[in-house]
């Protein structure tokens, strides 16, 4: 299930096409609504969101933010959009949950709990 609107704001949309080689991100862009960063609401997850979410089928619960392949960093949290969690976790918002399927072939379900915008 995905979700039914993906809000980007529009700095960070220009910032990820780009990286639309990516099937998965570019999947999510091409059904973007694109809105002013000044406009994005904070219970989305956007890039440099601080993100609490829980896997529903393991029960593993995780606190991440959600960056910029360049920035990704596992030891501090950071995981990059084009990893298959943080494609999965943009545009949520909190409350959603959202199937995404993984390399491994299993599908797991992603559920927001809290996101905390970046500080612009």
């Amino acid at each position: 299930m995905r979700n039914e609107e993906l809000l980007i704001a529009d700095r960070d949309y220009a910032r990820l096409v780009p990286l639309a080689g990516n099937k998965a991100l570019a999947e999510e862009l091409s059904r973007a609504t694109v809105i002013q960063a000044e406009r994005m609401p904070g219970n989305v997850v956007r890039m440099h969101s601080r993100v609490t979410y829980l896997d529903e089928r393991s029960g593993e619960r995780r606190e991440v933010e959600l960056v910029f392949p360049d920035e990704a960093d596992m030891t501090s949290g950071k995981v990059s959009v084009l990893a298959p969690v943080g494609a999965a976790l943009l545009g949520l918002e909190a409350g959603q949950s959202i199937e995404w399927p993984f390399p491994d072939g299993r599908v797991r379900r992603l559920h927001v709990e809290r996101t905390v915008g970046p500080a612009d």
